[in-house]
């Protein structure tokens, strides 16, 4: 994992180089009209006040609970050691590091809603927070989460439950131990969210695992991909991919394309 300060001159770096984000010198019609309507959306959705106010609720809570850390690159807590454990910490505290922010969890929303996708999966659910975005974007969608500490996950489908939301199977237990069995039986994947575990063979064994039930208008999200030196190096890879035809980089999270209809393989950095 970088340090802040390694994190900071990063950012700063993408900051200078990446495309402004108003679509202007952005020459592909798929990526300017990406920035246009999903991007530069500025519109309030009437979800996302009762969403905002459940993480508001979580930031406040300093319930103690046990989670189990299924070892380093783990959302919840990091052990250097690589071994998984249960340790007690407060619902606020985990809150604060491992749900992803407003900007983020939104952008989300808006790419569900545009693009419209049918199943999607989301590895990572911690408090059911992006989920909750994901699911009501499009309530006509199956939506897959997969959360590792049985705890967080109960908290999660309370959520959901206070949320009405009904479109969710949540996924409960170690991702080693769970998702390919579920993958299985998923006949296609429109939409992925990789939030999981951040290292580097992890995110290339879930690249490959849902590139076998991709189609050629999914898209994949992950989380973090300037996170530290393997991520960086996974994500490189996952460009790299023959079947990967487009990626922007938003520097707190990447997005991949498949689309053959796009014939140059491109990749974009674009502020956010």
């Amino acid at each position: 994992m970088y340090s802040r300060f390694q994190l900071a001159k990063k950012y700063l770096d993408y900051y200078f180089t990446a495309n402004n984000g108003k679509g202007h010198g952005i020459h592909s019609p798929f990526v300017f009209d990406f920035v246009i309507h999903v991007l530069n959306d500025k519109k309030i959705y009437d979800c996302y006040d009762k969403i905002e106010l459940l993480r508001n609720q979580l930031h406040r809570n300093n319930t103690i609970i046990e989670v189990e850390d299924f070892g380093a690159g783990s959302t919840i807590m990091y052990q250097p050691t690589g071994q998984a454990g249960t340790q007690k910490r407060k619902i606020n505290a985990i809150a604060n590091t491992s749900l992803k922010n407003k900007k983020f969890a939104q952008l989300l929303f808006k790419m569900v809603q545009y693009y419209n996708p049918e199943t999607i999966i989301e590895l990572g659910t911690s408090f059911g927070i992006t989920t909750s975005y994901i699911a009501f974007a499009n309530k006509n969608a199956e939506v897959y989460t997969f959360e590792g500490s049985q705890k967080i996950a109960a908290i999660a489908n309370e959520n959901f439950n206070q949320l009405k939301l009904l479109n969710i199977r949540l996924i409960k237990g170690n991702f080693d131990d769970t998702f390919l069995p579920a993958l299985h039986e998923i006949k296609k994947i429109d939409f992925a969210f990789i939030d999981g575990n951040h290292r580097k063979e992890p995110t290339l064994n879930y690249f490959f695992s849902l590139l076998k039930k991709s189609t050629a208008h999914s898209i994949f999200v992950f989380d973090d991909i300037h996170w530290s030196t393997e991520m960086e190096e996974a994500w490189k890879l996952i460009q790299q991919h023959d079947s990967v035809k487009l990626t922007i980089d938003l520097f707190f999270i990447g997005i991949v394309f498949f689309n053959p209809d796009f014939i140059i393989k491109q990749h974009f950095a674009i502020r956010f």
